[in-house]
């Protein structure tokens, strides 16, 4: 609450909830508030506040498989679409690998039919580090949910359909920036992390970009929050 309380953003996007509304209660009068909780309890969710009312809200990408996760909120205004999204996690061993596959085609033509219509800022915890640059270990980490080169491809395609992953934007060749670190083997003291939490921007908006902030000094989770600022 103290960062949020001195972020003081005009959007504030939270993924992996785990709760249904109403289970915390969280002061934030002058939000409007809007959550997507998975039929799961206890598993999953979005929930995205905003100072402005949006035009319309949507929950999910209108696919019964995905949608019950409670993992896509979408929020459109006057100039943009923002889309907060917690994507699904390939898994130990893989086992949700196939399922990634499909769950990224169908975020990815949701995004880009969107986009016909106005610019997109689509941000979250999208599970992947995109380039070796994005995790400490990446030769270790081939065959890991997160870096497997199927999971990687999908990025690219999204990167390559006319999006622009704001922080490499900015800042192309930075290292050692990431925003998850495991809980074992002190991983956070030592940053040995992975960026897997992005903004993504339609590319016709990116340059209107003005920063994109990783506050890796920020604790209370696996996850550190990352910012945008940008003139719509």
């Amino acid at each position: 609450m103290n960062f949020f309380k001195q972020i003081d953003a005009d959007i504030f996007c939270i993924q992996e909830t785990k709760m249904q509304e109403g289970q915390a209660n969280i002061e934030a009068d002058k939000y409007y508030k809007y959550w997507n909780s998975a039929e799961k309890r206890g598993y999953s969710g979005t929930a995205v506040f905003s100072k402005k009312k949006p035009i319309n809200v949507t929950y999910g990408i209108g696919k019964e498989e995905h949608d019950k996760e409670g993992r896509v909120i979408t929020l459109e205004f006057d100039k943009f679409y923002l889309v907060n999204c917690y994507t699904p996690n390939s898994k130990r061993e893989l086992e949700r690998l196939d399922y990634r596959m499909i769950w990224e085609d169908e975020i990815r033509n949701y995004l880009k039919e969107l986009d016909k219509i106005k610019p997109v800022i689509y941000c979250g915890d999208l599970n992947v580090a995109h380039e070796e640059i994005d995790l400490k270990n990446p030769k270790t980490n081939r065959r890991s949910a997160g870096f497997t080169d199927e999971e990687r491809g999908k990025m690219t395609e999204l990167l390559n359909g006319g999006f622009t992953d704001s922080f490499r934007y900015l800042y192309p060749d930075k290292t050692e920036c990431y925003s998850w670190w495991s809980y074992m083997f002190h991983a956070r003291e030592k940053n040995v992390g992975w960026r897997i939490d992005y903004f993504i921007t339609s590319k016709s908006i990116e340059k209107n970009i003005q920063e994109s902030t990783i506050y890796s000094n920020i604790m209370g989770s696996d996850h550190c929050p990352v910012g945008l600022e940008i003139k719509i």
